[in-house]
């Protein structure tokens, strides 16, 4: 059974690696088509480099998922804080709401927001150019909350609660308290949400179609217009290196999960 169960893994990682491996391969191929390799070359990454048009686009990605990242960081973590004080049925009504942008369809979200910025721009503003870079950045800070409430969450759970008034009894001042001894405390979730908020703006196709203007144009919307035709090689290149990237993003979060976990177990044993 242990056999079997490797194979199977094996399998599983192949399946969901084999797509990464051929675009790997073909941001290397000297020919336009991917079924068949021409010859080995660099020439891919070097036209990426030289087309200012998609770096910019991809410094147009970048912009927006750093600060909607940071965004929702600083709103999620305040907003982990007010929900953990709440207390039965409240808390869990707010933590069902606080879930359901991560299991509603992201077209319907993408909808939903449009119509209501067309709204408020047309209805309210009295303007027809409402769409741009702010009504990318709150749609892209609101699908981003949840993912650092609940990654804050459970740091707040794990926090003794008599510290606060500890620090309270030695006197410090509520906010005090809080930056000197709650936040420490919290930062291994604040991080790793906000790497999980950057790595989910980054490469957000679906809302952003509906909520983008022609003023500021993300790098994923503008690719989807290159698939009706032929791809062109050199995205095949920048595709390979924010692979990369974002493994390295993850591995990074991955790493201060684990120590932070080991020094809670630190912790329980020194306790």
């Amino acid at each position: 059974m242990k056999r079997l169960g490797k194979v199977w893994t094996v399998i599983v990682y192949l399946f969901l690696y084999l797509p990464m491996i051929v675009l790997f391969v073909g941001s290397f191929n000297d020919g336009r088509d991917l079924s068949e390799f021409e010859g080995f070359t660099l020439s891919n990454y070097v036209t990426l480099f030289r087309d200012t048009d998609s770096l910019a686009l991809l410094l147009n990605s970048v912009i927006l998922a750093v600060s909607s990242a940071l965004l929702a960081t600083l709103i999620g973590t305040f907003a982990a804080v007010g929900i953990h004080s709440m207390r039965g049925r409240i808390r869990s009504l707010v933590m069902t709401v606080t879930n359901i942008p991560l299991v509603n369809p992201e077209i319907v979200t993408g909808v939903s927001l449009s119509l209501l910025f067309v709204f408020v721009g047309r209805g309210l503003l009295h303007t027809e150019n409402v769409l741009g870079f702010t009504t990318l950045l709150i749609a892209h800070v609101t699908f981003n909350l949840p993912y650092v409430i609940l990654s804050v969450m459970p740091k707040l759970r794990q926090m003794d609660n008599q510290l606060m008034d500890a620090a309270q009894d030695l006197g410090c001042t509520p906010v005090q308290g809080f930056f000197k001894v709650v936040l420490p405390e919290l930062w291994p979730g604040i991080i790793s949400g906000a790497i999980m908020a950057f790595t989910m703006s980054l490469d957000d196709f679906v809302i952003s179609y509906f909520v983008y203007g022609n003023s500021f144009v993300t790098l994923p919307v503008e690719i989807y217009t290159n698939t009706r035709k032929q791809m062109p090689p050199k995205f095949y290149a920048m595709f390979t290196l924010m692979f990369f990237v974002i493994l390295v993003v993850m591995i990074l979060m991955n790493v201060i999960q684990a120590r932070d976990e080991s020094k809670q177990k630190r912790r329980v044993k020194g306790a």
